[in-house]
């Protein structure tokens, strides 16, 4: 192994239970029992029926003749393209099974409640006698699986996640422009609706392992690989990016319509799952035939753009490309446990900078009703152990004082009782967890911008810190930043109201933080005091937060 890990974290990412476990819902098991019967049995019927469909289209001999007038051969530009996808796939991939395992449950319900998965990668069940938080509920992953793999690594994998995105996404537009301006798009986009039966045609010939005559690839595809190439290119892929946009916290909370696409936000979630899956299934299947229809030819087609059936170095080189991408594999994991910061400091300025040109200007809206509140809310984050909390919390925080300080003209301290006297504002909201969940509830509270306004930033006071009563993961006061335009945003409230009760002191009593275009880890719960600065890289580690700090979160967290 390549990291050395403290006896702290070697108990968090390196765990004695570490059982692979795959629990679907038996409605799930009929779903795809009822998928195959459709599919393979009723290629199985078609052919104990009607005997082996012919095979579609030109073959053998006949094939150049007939495919002149159509483009054939893979320009330099569809040959650099399918291996810089290869290459952030595998990126993509495996980063996002890291991020899967923090939270890894997925549903098609936005309140996320136990048991209403429709499946789970865990064998734990959420016990109801104890305080069993979702970072208690991640799971173990293999760094061969997963990058940077182990537990609770949410954060490298996120950054990994989004550096590698908007670089696929490039190379995606580059390839559609590219592929639209030229005649190449008639090798991938049907032009006719016999695409269909002639797909299916081939696809009962795979299904009844009865192998079909195959096309020379470098002049034409069948039915079947056009249809799918089609569907990669033009739906899987869309499919991802919308999903993955969905899922954004200040997307969600500003164009509701977006998750409603999908149903809602956790059904977006479980989609994006299952376009990964759809890309694995592809990969596998695009591997083997590749392989089972002639490698070499087929590695000269997308290595060197000819149909040679002897040159050896299509193989020779696609060989080398893979180790390429493996051996980075390695550096990646080395580099996620070993230069963190780097990572970090990459993602904050690429997505950093994305974000907050982008969807960290837009404010949220309410959308939500009563109706809408969830029977269930997962419980994050260390619960405050200091005697000072303990005693506020057993006088129902009669003497709490909420210390608001640092950059300001007016600096105060505040009860529960004075912040209440200057009114309330309520909200029904969702929560969107960095791990996956989310949750609806009801907030009450006083808007951040009448903090603000009592309290009278000085000039260059551009960051409010939220200090807790609570710890981090590994130790240490928990904190987090945020820039002052986003606490004046709508719905950025200090909450001492939950679903229209006291807050519980399992969800922040007495005083958390509603930040509603942002991820949960930034609205810190048990607040101790407030600090107006010029810069977050003036307390903790510079790097805006306690989980910044410790598991290298982003500090801007819109998606």
């Amino acid at each position: 192994m390549f990291t050395q890990f403290s006896p702290a974290e070697q108990a968090v990412k390196y765990p004695a239970e570490r059982r692979v476990f795959i629990g679907l819902k038996p409605y799930v098991w009929w779903t795809f029992a009822g998928l195959v019967a459709a599919t393979v049995g009723a290629a199985w019927l078609q052919l104990a029926i009607g005997g082996l469909p012919a095979n579609p289209g030109p073959v053998g001999p006949v094939l150049a003749t007939a495919t002149k007038e159509l483009p054939h051969g893979f320009p330099g530009w569809v040959r650099l393209s399918h291996w810089v996808n290869f290459f952030f796939l595998s990126l993509i991939m495996r980063s996002g099974l890291s991020i899967l395992a923090d939270h890894p449950r997925l549903y098609w319900n936005n309140g996320c409640s136990p048991d209403s998965e429709w499946i789970r990668f865990t064998p734990h069940k959420v016990p109801r006698d104890r305080v069993y938080t979702a970072k208690d509920d991640a799971r173990y992953i293999s760094p061969v699986l997963g990058l940077p793999g182990f537990r609770h690594s949410v954060g490298i994998a996120r950054c990994w996640h989004f550096i590698t995105v908007p670089f696929f996404i490039l190379n995606g537009v580059i390839f559609i422009v590219l592929l639209l301006a030229t005649d190449h798009w008639r090798r991938l986009v049907p032009t006719s609706w016999s695409v269909l039966p002639d797909a299916w045609s081939v696809f009962v010939h795979y299904a009844t392992f009865h192998w079909p005559a195959e096309p020379n690839g470098f002049f034409r595809y069948n039915a079947l690989q056009q249809l799918s190439y089609f569907t990669v290119v033009f739906l899987l892929a869309p499919v991802a990016l919308v999903s993955g946009m969905a899922m954004s916290p200040a997307v969600e909370n500003r164009m509701h319509w977006l998750p409603k696409l999908f149903g809602n936000r956790q059904a977006a979630r479980s989609v994006h799952f299952l376009v990964l899956l759809a890309f694995l299934v592809f990969l596998v299947i695009h591997v083997a035939l590749v392989v089972l229809t002639g490698a070499m030819r087929n590695m000269n087609h997308i290595i060197l753009g000819t149909d040679s059936l002897s040159d050896w170095r299509g193989i020779v080189i696609g060989s080398a490309i893979v180790l390429a991408v493996v051996l980075f594999a390695v550096f990646a994991h080395w580099l996620s446990w070993r230069r963190p910061r780097v990572l970090q400091r990459i993602e904050v300025a690429i997505n950093g900078t994305l974000w907050r040109l982008t969807i960290n200007r837009l404010k949220p809206k309410l959308y939500y009703r009563q109706k809408d509140i969830s029977s269930y809310f997962w419980m994050n984050g260390k619960m405050p152990q200091s005697e000072e909390w303990r005693l506020l919390a057993d006088q129902s925080f009669r003497d709490y004082r909420l210390s608001v300080g640092g950059m300001v003209e007016h600096p105060v301290q505040l009860s529960l009782a004075d912040l209440q006297a200057m009114g309330m504002q309520q909200q029904i909201t969702m929560h969107h967890c960095i791990q996956g969940w989310t949750g609806i509830a009801e907030w009450g509270g006083i808007p951040m911008r009448r903090i603000v306004e009592i309290v009278r930033p000085k000039p260059g006071a551009t960051v409010v810190a939220f200090f807790s009563f609570g710890e981090g993961l590994y130790g240490g006061a928990y904190y987090d930043t945020h820039t002052l335009d986003n606490c004046l945003k709508p719905g950025c409230i200090l909450a001492w109201e939950m679903n229209y009760s006291p807050l519980p002191v399992e969800h922040g009593a007495p005083l958390r933080l509603r930040v509603e275009n942002q991820l949960g880890y930034k609205m810190v719960k048990w607040i101790r005091s407030i600090e107006f600065l010029d810069s977050s890289k003036k307390i903790g580690e510079g790097f805006g937060g306690k989980n910044e700090d410790d598991e290298y979160y982003d500090l801007l967290a819109d998606s």
